[in-house]
């Protein structure tokens, strides 16, 4: 037979098949001429139908969404309401009865700055504020986070306008301030009377505040600080909210009195007059347009000899007396310091959370679309494959939701430390703000950039939200502190613990390091399926990477240190370590907080469902983590069983991803059209209606 004439046939076959489905895609159901209006009609293989009609859930979403959510579920829900019922929040009908609130981000910059802030008034007119910086106790303070997340679900600038409100300017007040500022600012701030604001990052200093060039001189004459901008380097760069609507804000400067500079301190200066104009010795620029965030107005700030009352210096850590006496009951300018940067915990706390609410909604987005968009077919006539059929499919998406589940759970463990904090627990809070701020934002990027890509070039439309969200919180990554140095301070910090515990010579204690005093896992040399899902297992495995990066790491700075480096740049040259101890640390936390979360439920399938994202998410850093190789930990033969375990996983987990996402407590209102009838949505019936 003549192989060349096979070859021609079986090319023939496939021109004829795929001609075939082409005709199908086009065909006139009834047979006849196709008219102008049903010139294109859908397939069988376009037909939508909800997920819910053959995506059936074992567990109750709604007992899954109070663990995740883990506090004020029904204010939440009164939250979401109260945003859905305004014409400020933009509802637009889309795709048969489905109405969607999402910002309208074909506005200009100056649009979103001011329906934003005509939001807040909205809402400060329903109560949404009440309490959030007048209010006492924990319950306050978890129903602040509530709606905090809400908001940020919603719109992101809309959410950082109003922590730089809150949580900087009025957390500051709070945390700085003694009782005559609480008197004279909170109650203002929380009634927006004040507009506030936080000028502490500057143009050549971000990260490094104490290295900010903006300088206060008391004047013991008048009693007064003479604030200066003497650098360009010096000037306020990014203040949220500076460069349209705040009348005050918090200036933070290097103290001097007498030609002696004691450090940097904080103080309240006003910015605007009640009509908007800017105050004498003030002068104030834009910062422009953004990639995203462009509903917050960001400025620039220049002081020019500008003078405020002693009285206005925030003097809970120190304080400067009429006749220049510089007073503290915090000796040391180090922790005085670290005493000055407590408001940027809470701000790193709500980052942290509202990142994870926004891997939600990518997840909720993309995970649904899955699994109603169908491409290619495996057999000539058969039904082209759901998306979530696709074992690669499943691969990108759902070590994706198991993450998301573990840091949601880290999220609610951060909030609950910080609620109950103490000043004996500040480092404690500070160290695990800082793992989870930098691990659930880059994390929340790289769910966001994945979902994208898998909903296809309908992920790139705005109305579809994931792709304008990654705009929106790309700046997540940097500010607040950058994500990178917040991790070389965990690691710092665990080395400091483990130096004392030598000089102590007493075991660890505290920070979850207490494994570090037992004696060292010891992993099996062949990994079975049961092994690699058991609990004992994947806490010995995390120890143990744990456990030995410190030891490697307090070792290589100690080298570093008998060659005549000094501790600090003995650290920098050992920043490879550093970073894989930093995301040991954190993984093992948002592990232990995932198994205790687990550990509370009773046996039944929401727990089953629980063990495999537990498994999923501790054996998918695995995998994601070459130090587990490059240190021994696994042989190449368990390292390639993880591997196929994590496929396993995904087949487990696959009919549960639609109960999961749903769990996740995201109206339908807050996800976009392509979650649900997508087909509808793009139809000519649909085109520029609202």
């Amino acid at each position: 037979m003549d192989p060349s004439a096979s070859f021609s046939s079986s090319a023939a076959d496939q021109v004829v098949r795929r001609a075939a489905v082409i005709a199908r895609h086009l065909r006139d159901p009834a047979g006849g001429t196709p008219s102008a209006s049903s010139l294109l009609v859908p397939a069988a293989c376009l037909h939508y139908s909800p997920p819910e009609a053959s995506e059936k859930a074992s567990f109750d979403s709604c007992e899954m969404r109070r663990l995740m959510d883990g506090h004020d579920l029904e204010a939440r829900d009164w939250l979401f309401r109260v945003m859905e019922e305004s014409l400020l929040f933009c509802p637009r009908r889309r795709g048969g009865e489905k109405v969607f609130v999402v910002p309208d981000y074909n506005q200009t910059k100056e649009q979103q700055r001011e329906v934003t802030m005509r939001r807040i008034e909205y809402l400060l007119g329903r109560g949404v504020f009440d309490g959030w910086l007048t209010g006492r106790g924990p319950e306050a303070e978890m129903r602040k986070f509530a709606f905090f997340e809400c908001l940020g679900i919603y719109d992101h600038s809309l959410a950082i306008k109003l922590g730089v409100h809150f949580f900087l300017w009025g957390g500051a007040i709070q945390f700085f301030g003694t009782k005559r500022h609480h008197d004279k600012w909170l109650k203002d701030t929380e009634n927006y009377d004040v507009k506030g604001c936080f000028a502490m990052t500057e143009l050549g200093h971000g990260s490094n505040v104490r290295g900010i060039e903006t300088i206060a001189t008391y004047d013991s004459n008048t009693e007064e600080f003479v604030i200066n901008t003497p650098y360009e380097s010096a000037q306020k760069y990014w203040i949220g909210g500076a460069a349209k609507h705040a009348t005050h804000t918090i200036i933070f400067s290097q103290l001097h009195i007498n030609g002696a500079n004691q450090g940097v301190h904080a103080f309240i200066a006003q910015i605007r007059d009640a009509d908007g104009n800017v105050c004498p010795n003030i002068r104030i620029a834009d910062c422009g347009h953004k990639i995203g965030l462009n509903g917050v107005d960001n400025g620039r700030i220049w002081f020019d000899n500008l003078r405020v009352p002693r009285e206005n210096l925030l003097n809970s850590v120190a304080d400067v007396l009429p006749d220049g006496q510089y007073v503290s009951s915090i000796k040391d300018p180090d922790q005085r310091f670290a005493a000055f940067l407590a408001p940027l915990t809470s701000g790193r706390v709500n980052i942290a959370v509202n990142a994870v609410y926004i891997s939600k909604v990518g997840l909720a987005i993309a995970v649904r679309y899955a699994l109603t968009r169908r491409a290619f077919s495996v057999s000539p006539n058969g039904p082209e494959v759901l998306l979530l059929d696709y074992p690669s499919h499943q691969r990108r998406l759902l070590p994706l939701i198991a993450k998301t589940c573990a840091m949601s759970c880290a999220a609610n463990f951060l909030k609950s430390i910080y609620v109950k904090r103490t000043p004996e627990a500040n480092k404690t809070i500070h160290i695990y703000s800082s793992a989870l701020k930098a691990t659930l934002t880059w994390h929340n990027m790289r769910t966001l950039q994945e979902c994208r890509e898998a909903c296809g070039g309908q992920g790139l439309k705005t109305e579809n939200r994931i792709g304008i969200l990654k705009g929106e919180f790309d700046v997540q990554s940097t500010f607040e502190g950058d994500n990178n140095i917040l991790m070389q301070q965990v690691s710092k910090a665990l080395l400091g613990e483990y130096i004392a515990v030598q000089k102590r010579k007493k075991p660890f204690k505290g920070l979850g390091l207490e494994h570090m005093n037992d004696p060292c896992p010891v992993i099996p040399t062949n990994l079975t399926s049961c092994t690699l899902r058991s609990i004992t297992f994947q806490t010995d495995l995390f120890c143990l990477r744990e456990r030995d990066l410190l030891n490697r790491f307090a070792s290589e700075v100690s080298q570093y240190q008998n060659h005549g480096e000094s501790k600090e740049n003995a650290v920098n040259l050992s920043y490879q370590l550093a970073e894989e101890l930093a995301r040991a640390f954190t993984e093992r936390k948002i592990l232990q907080t995932f198994m205790d979360t687990e550990m509370t439920l009773p046996a039944g399938p929401l727990k089953d469902v629980l063990g495999l994202l537990r498994s999923m998410y501790a054996l998918i850093c695995v995998e994601e983590d070459a130090s587990f190789i490059r240190y021994g930990y696994l042989s190449l033969s368990n390292a390639a069983a993880v591997r196929k375990e994590v496929m396993r996983l995904c087949t487990d987990v696959r009919p549960h991803a639609l109960a999961v996402v749903n769990s996740f407590g995201i109206p339908d209102a807050f996800l976009s059209p392509l979650a649900f009838d997508w087909i509808e949505a793009n139809s000519w019936s649909f085109l520029n209606t609202d």
